[in-house]
């Protein structure tokens, strides 16, 4: 039996969401990754940073968009090194400035993805899956980027039934 990691950043707090800035509790992508899980199994890995982007959700956009100029590598409170045991990896987060935070970057630069299968899920407010698939194409080295999916943040509550027959689909 295949065996799945969920590599997943997800921003909790002032989020865009349909056209306002609103306070959620959990993050939309980890809702998605959460849902990952109860379809198809898996061992979850949460991307969080030593250093914590900005409460205010403007001001988060301004530095995401700065580390994605200076090709950053935010440093991370916990890293993956070894992912021999898994064989398929879903490396989901949200679409900032058309691609992944670079946090993910931090992570998926680490490891070695040869004979893997990863997936893109991009939670979005518009922008779809973007540019999920070119960077796993780019970062996860010697894998194979299967299907990706794109969930509208907003709707991430209640997308449970589209990402659990996605997941089910590609593994």
């Amino acid at each position: 039996m295949a065996k799945n990691l969920i590599i997943y950043y997800s921003r909790k707090g002032q989020n865009y969401v349909n056209g306002s800035i609103k306070n959620l509790s959990k993050g939309n992508t980890e809702i998605c990754a959460e849902f990952i899980r109860k379809a198809v199994g898996g061992d979850l890995f949460e991307v969080d940073t030593v250093k914590a982007y900005s409460d205010d959700y403007m001001t988060c956009t301004e530095e995401a968009q700065a580390e994605l100029r200076n090709k950053a590598r935010p440093e991370l409170k916990e890293m993956l090194s070894d992912i021999s045991e898994y064989d398929n990896v879903f490396v989901c987060g949200p679409c900032w400035w058309g691609t992944y935070p670079c946090a993910i970057f931090t992570q998926l630069e680490a490891l070695d993805f040869s004979n893997k299968r990863v997936f893109p899920l991009m939670t979005h407010e518009g922008s779809g899956l973007a540019g999920a698939p070119a960077a796993l194409k780019k970062y996860c080295k010697g894998a194979a980027v299967g299907k990706g999916l794109a969930i509208h943040g907003a709707d991430a509550s209640r997308s449970e039934r589209e990402v659990a027959s996605w997941a089910k689909s590609v593994v």
